[in-house]
């Protein structure tokens, strides 16, 4: 559904304070404790940085997943999360349980292009996603996207819709 029927929803991503708040009709509805980039504040392609300003979720992936499923690619693998899982693949940057894949609305500061390069937050992969709850919250250490619990994820993703409007603030 490209459509946000839920125009009075959006979503506001605090970096300094490490949350995610759903705000209906301009009312904070709930305020999630969230992991944003342990490389800080930028929109360049491999900075590995969390980008500011105005998005929207373009895309919602797995809702049909079990939580803690593991995506690569946005695909999901098939594998649930585990301590084991996680001590054989130590590197990996764990997507689980649902994906909510932004796009940047500014032009030059989070779309497209600018004279740096690459800015735009959909070629870039930011997602808003699970992450293993073994993962600390409230501590950027993801690699530019914005990490949340899976339970977290879970009920973050029954509520809102592709369309719906995520801001993203330093502080």
């Amino acid at each position: 559904m490209k459509n946000n029927e839920n125009h009075n929803m959006q979503l506001v991503i605090n970096i300094a304070e490490q949350t995610l708040t759903v705000y209906q009709q301009q009312n904070e509805v709930h305020t999630y404790s969230v992991s944003t980039a342990k490389n800080g504040i930028g929109s360049q392609q491999d900075s590995g940085c969390t980008p500011l300003g105005q998005h929207i979720i373009a895309e919602k992936i797995g809702g049909s997943a079990p939580i803690n499923a593991v995506f690569v690619g946005r695909v999901p693998t098939g594998e649930q999360y585990s301590a084991e899982l996680g001590t054989l693949y130590p590197e990996r940057d764990w997507i689980l349980s649902r994906i909510l894949w932004l796009s940047g609305l500014e032009e030059g500061i989070n779309k497209g292009s600018n004279s740096q390069g690459g800015c735009d937050t959909y070629q870039r992969y930011i997602y808003i996603h699970g992450t293993p709850d073994t993962e600390p919250m409230g501590l950027p250490l993801s690699h530019g996207c914005v990490r949340m619990r899976n339970k977290d994820i879970l009920e973050l993703f029954e509520q809102v819709d592709e369309g719906t409007l995520v801001t993203i603030v330093a502080g």
